[in-house]
């Protein structure tokens, strides 16, 4: 069974290592998405995100926890 989650939260952009998107959420978690859809990456794009847990192999990234965007709705501009 997957390991979905609704949240809400801002897009950010971290500049660790080779760089990645993000998404901080409005209780402060980090997500990192594997694959961030090209229409989200801007930092400071605020919505509401339906995401999943993916497992990972080896990755550089020690940051949040890896999720694939499996639905959006950005809120405002």
């Amino acid at each position: 069974m997957a390991n979905l989650h609704k949240i809400q939260g801002t897009v950010s952009y971290q500049d660790i290592g080779p760089g990645f998107w993000s998404i901080i959420d409005d209780q402060g978690r980090k997500w990192r998405p594997v694959k961030m859809p090209k229409e989200l990456r801007k930092a400071g794009i605020k919505g509401t995100f339906e995401i999943e847990e993916v497992e990972e192999g080896m990755s550089v990234f020690m940051w949040g926890v890896a999720v694939k965007v499996v639905g959006f709705v950005v809120i405002g501009d």
